[in-house]
This record gives C-alpha cells, sequence and structure tokens, in this order.
C-alpha cells in the first residue's frame, strides 16, 4: 500500500494529526495498538515531514516496535531553534543512570543468548545487580526503599513495563519487563564504554558513603 492508500485514503493534512498527537505524548508501541502502529509506518516519510517543522525528529525502530519523538539534534547537539521545546528534556538521577546502564547491559547479555525475546526481571533481581555498587554497610530496608523510588521513575520514563507480581499475598514478588526502547537512548558506544562508566559509578557511591541516594 501506498503512502496515499493508508488511513483508508485519507488526505495527509487530515490523517497525520492523529499520528503525531500520540508520538507527542509519548512512546508508540506497535503492541499496543497494532492499526496506528501499520498507518504510521506507511506515511512515515510525511510524519517524518511533518514533525521536522516542529524541531523533532521521528525515531522509528521497525524491528523491536517502538517509535517516539526526540528534539532534531546536529553532531549531537540540538539545534538552537526559537522554538519552545515540545519533547522535555528529563535528567535523571544518579541511581536511575546508573539502573538503565545495568538493565542495558542485562538485556545485551540476554540478548546474546538467543532466547525469548522478553528480558523480565524482579525486584529482588535488580537489587542484586546494583548491590555490588553500593556501601557494605548500607541499611537494606533503606535499599529496597530507594530501588522502588527508582523503578517507579524508569517505569514513567517508559524503560520498564510493571507486570503482574508473582506469588500471593506477602510474598508476592514484583516483576518488570524490560522495554527494548532503552536501546535507543543507551547506544552501541555508550554500551562499550559500560564498563570505565561503571567503575566511575562505583567510585562515586564509595565516596558518597550511602548517604545520598541522588
Amino acid at each position: 500500500m501506498n503512502e496515499e492508500g493508508a488511513l483508508g485514503g485519507a488526505a495527509p493534512e487530515h490523517a497525520l494529526p492523529r499520528l503525531v498527537i500520540p508520538l507527542l505524548k509519548g512512546i508508540v508501541y506497535r503492541e499496543n495498538d497494532a492499526g496506528l502502529w501499520n498507518d504510521l509506518i506507511q506515511v512515515q516519510a510525511r510524519a517524518r515531514e511533518y514533525v521536522f517543522v516542529l524541531g523533532l525528529e521521528l525515531t522509528i525502530d521497525e524491528s523491536e516496535g517502538y517509535a517516539f519523538l526526540r528534539a532534531r539534534t546536529e553532531n549531537g547537539d540540538d539545534l538552537e531553534l526559537e522554538l519552545p521545546r515540545l519533547v522535555a528534556r528529563r535528567p535523571l538521577s544518579f541511581p536511575v543512570s546508573l539502573m538503565l546502564a545495568l538493565l542495558r547491559k542485562k538485556l545485551a547479555e540476554f540478548d546474546a543468548g538467543g532466547g525469548d525475546t522478553r528480558l523480565v526481571l524482579s525486584r529482588d533481581e535488580i537489587v542484586e545487580m546494583l548491590r555490588v555498587f553500593l556501601p557494605e554497610n548500607t541499611n537494606e530496608a533503606r535499599v529496597i526503599d530507594r530501588v522502588d523510588g527508582h523503578l517507579n521513575r524508569i517505569v514513567e520514563l517508559g524503560f520498564l513495563r510493571r507486570m503482574r507480581a508473582e506469588g500471593s499475598g506477602t510474598g508476592a514478588q514484583a516483576a518488570f519487563e524490560v522495554r527494548r526502547i532503552i536501546k535507543a537512548f543507551v547506544d552501541a558506544q555508550w554500551l562499550g564504554e559500560l564498563d570505565a562508566r561503571l567503575r566511575a559509578y562505583r567510585e562515586e557511591l564509595a565516596g558518597a558513603g550511602g548517604g545520598n541516594d541522588e
């Protein structure tokens, strides 16, 4: 089907807003709305032109099944456009950045294993990933409380999806799916430098002595 035939023959000026508005609100996933996704794929060239004038660029990963908007960049820097920022910057705390790095590394290891396509981790597994970077005298209860707060932030950002808790009653185990869009933000080059970054994280955490969760 060509672009003119997509969306039931609707003219681009009428059809594109229906596709772009969900993108302005957040990430569009193929699994959440197959109809919207298929329409977006059919008219993606026009959609790119449509958001270009707003200072945005459209990123689509058809193999992983997600699309999102980001500010247009040049040589890695935001373009200096005299326009309000439509896609807000979201500064991340140090622990959230660390957790994203570890989740990205875990996803790379998972993919290398060639098994299931969905990486699901329990909260306890995520805590264990972080434990090596925490001072030995860190209070366990405080660790859990802080991890829950950081996980909520990462769910809000769209890099994790909360799953139905495993088990029952007070023993239910929280679980999270690592969303593959994390690969678009923590790219291969960044991942290649991960060991050096993690050494720096460890040194910073050791220097903080566990007294400051930022």
